[in-house]
């Protein structure tokens, strides 16, 4: 059993570090997306490219608070693993 325990909670914690990268990386690339719709706006882009920017900003955005929710359902896993044991 005690094995068992070691092994879910490396799981959990590895599976912890993975979100915490991945949120990371997700707000790295909100703040390059909004610099390079900002900077295409300011350049006077093409509207079509512009409104297609701005889809891919919106979508980098609605990543985030996904990832924070999945990130912290997984540490109350983590935690409920660590009462247990």
């Amino acid at each position: 059993m005690a094995m068992a325990s070691v092994r879910y909670l490396k799981i959990k914690t590895s599976t912890c570090k993975r979100l915490v990268k991945e949120l990371s990386s997700y707000e790295k690339e909100v703040q390059r997306e909004s610099a390079k719709t900002a900077d295409m706006k300011e350049k006077g882009a093409d509207p079509y490219d512009l409104k297609q920017q701005e889809n891919v900003l919106a979508e980098s955005r609605m990543m985030v608070p996904d990832c924070r929710k999945r990130l912290e359902a997984a540490l109350e896993d983590l935690k409920g693993t660590l009462v247990l044991c």
